[in-house]
């Protein structure tokens, strides 16, 4: 009789067990002669050496298919104990298998160019109104380099423009101060990562989420890094963060032109940054338009609504803004 101990250091505990341990209960049924305990990341089991050599790899197999889907079932459980194939979940065109396996892949033509200009060019930048999945598709292509060891790190930034709102007010420490510029980069974090994975990785630092402030002087090495919401960068920022840029880096910059919360004397650097940097190789641009947007369909009419309003603008004499709003009679 021999102890082995067992490391589940990629598959998200609660994913790999189950709800109440009810997957770890399956596999002690299965290796009946095998007397095992669980806590944590670690298993231990006591029996014959060939058959804790065979628990083992299975639990290995287990590891790396929950560390792929997010998921692990009964079924997926007793085909790979048994030594059958488990059948895959739909895997075309799919980026990476969010939490519960939801699986999360390009919904629109331009999305799958985005996906693919990331394949072949170190630095992309993707323009677009809101809901188009500028962002949301950029960091599944950051979580899956992750996954597949293509990167060591995931660097998230955007700056910390208020749009019409000052939160500068706001109590607690910088953290506490930052975090609401940054929380639709969390949310997309938290459709893709289980919960107890993703506090791991930013223990670690593997993923970093910071204000395009927090940038300056560093050297981006081995890393996907994604700057959101890039209209709203000066000049100077922009060129700063693009030259982060370091060895086996990727870099995809993602804004929405119509969206500049800037005050209106101060240039968007990434307006500028696109015809600077217009036809230098290695670099793509993947635009995005009112078609590509995902969300709630009335998000699409919304963006067409102030697209007419902007149009009839232009062709009248230009005016104060208060003129839109209607005269109080009172």
């Amino acid at each position: 009789m021999i102890e082995r101990i067992v490391i589940i250091d990629t598959a998200d505990p609660a994913s790999f067990y189950g709800v109440n341990n009810s997957n770890m209960q399956l596999i002690r049924n299965l290796f009946p002669k095998l007397r095992m305990a669980a806590r944590g990341s670690v298993i231990k089991v006591v029996g014959d050496e060939s058959e804790t050599a065979e628990f083992e790899k299975k639990i290995h197999e287990l590891e790396d298919y929950c560390v792929k889907y997010n998921k692990l079932t009964e079924e997926v459980i007793l085909d790979i104990i048994h030594g059958d194939t488990p059948r895959d979940l739909r895997s075309d065109g799919v980026i990476i298998y969010g939490i519960n396996g939801k699986p999360i892949s390009a919904r629109t033509p331009n999305q799958q160019r985005l996906v693919e200009a990331f394949g072949k060019h170190d630095l992309t930048f993707a323009l677009g109104p809101a809901g188009t999945g500028k962002t949301y598709i950029a960091i599944a292509l950051a979580v899956r380099a992750l996954k597949n060891k293509e990167a060591r790190k995931i660097i998230l930034s955007r700056p910390a423009v208020e749009a019409g709102e000052k939160l500068g007010f706001l109590p607690g420490d910088m953290k506490d101060k930052i975090d609401p510029y940054l929380q639709p980069l969390y949310d997309a974090l938290e459709d893709m990562v289980p919960a107890a994975k993703l506090k791991e990785y930013m223990e670690s630092k593997t993923i970093q989420i910071a204000p395009l402030a927090f940038m300056r002087g560093r050297t981006l090495n081995d890393a996907i890094i994604v700057l959101d919401e890039a209209q709203n960068t000066t000049t100077h920022q922009i060129k700063m963060f693009l030259t982060r840029l370091g060895m086996n880096a990727k870099m995809i910059v993602t804004g929405d032109a119509t969206q500049i919360d800037l005050p209106r004397t101060v240039t968007s650097g990434l307006m500028q940054a696109l015809r600077v940097l217009d036809g230098v190789p290695g670099i793509a641009k993947v635009e995005f338009g009112k078609k590509d947007i995902v969300r709630h369909a009335l998000v699409q009419r919304i963006v067409e609504a102030y697209e007419h309003f902007d149009e009839s603008r232009k062709s009248q004499p230009t005016t104060d803004e208060g003129d839109d709003t209607t005269t109080n009679p009172l």
